[in-house]
């Protein structure tokens, strides 16, 4: 931390704005007693409280402070409420704690210039505070579906049992249920043959049309964009009964006129609709990678006798390769997850994972959607956190980030 931090005075600024924060978390434990005004006032009581503590030992470590504030929480909580309120205790005191030692230590000036007035310095830390409560309202909905995903039920509400986080209350037989049947293997097995081959072709169509378009002698270019980035803005709703109607025909033509197996036709048309879906996330994300790309290797390689093709997958493509692989995981993604354009485009052969979650929850409610929905999940994150190593290292091979 920088040495020119003054650190706040306690009674006059940490004191009050500890105290807040408690009152908040009091209130938000009181209205699960039924007794909100009372949490509103212990949190607070609590909140400043726990500001004249730490700064008595504001020398002792960090860390060492933090955890035994939530430690002391920790078992309040489980004295209060059970192997529940234990870990409400910590999480509390974990939080109140750490944010009663970044205010009264002065870190909360540490990560901006020491030219900012206190308003400035007090917006950069609301700002700070506004993006973690949208992380949040963004990421709890996910929390009691992966939690009741575990379930020993067959319904979707918190047993006692699982309040409690007795063993009893909690079981992997939807997971089971999930990984051991038809009715849903079935629909995976769709899911993994449709979302790949629809991402090749996004990315092989998506590719070239980027690197097209990035051409500045090419007429309407701008119009163009906007025409193949289309399925993006226009509801999905519409995109899916245009093609309905565009390949509702053109199946009965492959059929009629070709042979071709129904089932096999079935494949091919939500294969096309989904890789028309996928085709503008490949081209935005090639079309920025490009926008760093020296367009001198090309011509270097092409006076050196390497034709367009040679040219194209020995010097262009391994520089716009991590923004290639962004696009394919936003295409596989799309494709793996959408719903509306298969209710239309498919049938009953073609019935991906999305469809049979969505017709379990309409027809028969069961928890088992919550397994598949908790896995779709974790591929979901393992996913992003591959997009977001790529779109470091795009960065650093473009120069824009230190190696």
């Amino acid at each position: 931390m920088n040495a020119s931090i003054k650190r706040p005075d306690l009674y006059r600024f940490t004191m009050p704005i500890v105290a807040v924060m408690g009152a908040l978390f009091g209130f938000v434990t009181g209205k699960i007693f039924d007794s909100p005004v009372l949490g509103l006032i212990l949190g607070a009581l609590i909140g400043a409280g726990l500001s004249v503590v730490l700064a008595r030992f504001a020398r002792t470590k960090r860390w060492k402070i933090i955890g035994a504030s939530g430690l002391v929480f920790a078992l309040t909580g489980l004295l209060a409420g059970g192997v529940g309120g234990l870990f409400g205790g910590l999480v509390t005191g974990l939080a109140l704690s750490w944010f009663a030692h970044w205010v009264g230590s002065g870190r909360y000036r540490a990560g901006v210039p020491v030219y900012y007035s206190k308003a400035q310095v007090l917006w950069h830390s609301v700002f700070l505070f506004i993006c973690a409560f949208v992380f949040f309202f963004l990421v709890a909905p996910l929390v009691p579906v992966i939690w009741l995903s575990f379930n020993a039920e067959q319904f979707f509400t918190f047993t006692p049992e699982m309040l409690s986080f007795k063993a009893e209350g909690y079981s992997l037989r939807h997971y089971r249920d999930f990984l051991g049947t038809e009715e849903w293997m079935v629909p995976l097995k769709n899911s993994l043959i449709i979302a790949p081959i629809a991402t090749l072709i996004s990315v092989t169509l998506g590719t070239l049309a980027a690197i097209g378009l990035s051409q500045s002698h090419v007429p309407g270019r701008r119009a163009i964009m906007a025409i193949l980035i289309s399925p993006m803005i226009v509801p999905l709703i519409i995109s899916a009964t245009g093609m309905f109607f565009f390949y509702a025909p053109l199946g009965n033509w492959l059929e009629l006129n070709l042979g071709l197996n129904q089932a096999f036709v079935g494949f091919v048309k939500v294969i096309l609709a989904h890789a028309v879906l996928g085709i503008p996330f490949v081209i935005i994300t090639v079309t920025a990678t490009l926008v760093g790309f020296d367009r001198s290797l090309t011509r270097a390689a092409a006076s050196m006798g390497a034709d367009p093709v040679t040219t194209f997958f020995r010097v262009q493509m391994p520089l716009i390769l991590p923004g290639v692989i962004s696009g394919a995981l936003f295409a596989f993604i799309t494709s793996f997850d959408e719903v509306v354009v298969v209710l239309f485009v498919g049938s009953a052969r073609q019935q991906t994972l999305p469809w049979q979650m969505f017709t379990g929850l309409r027809e028969q409610i069961s928890p088992t959607i919550l397994a598949a929905a908790t896995i779709l999940v974790g591929v979901s994150i393992l996913l992003l956190t591959v997009l977001e190593l790529l779109r470091r290292r795009s960065e650093r091979l473009r120069g824009m980030s230190p190696g």
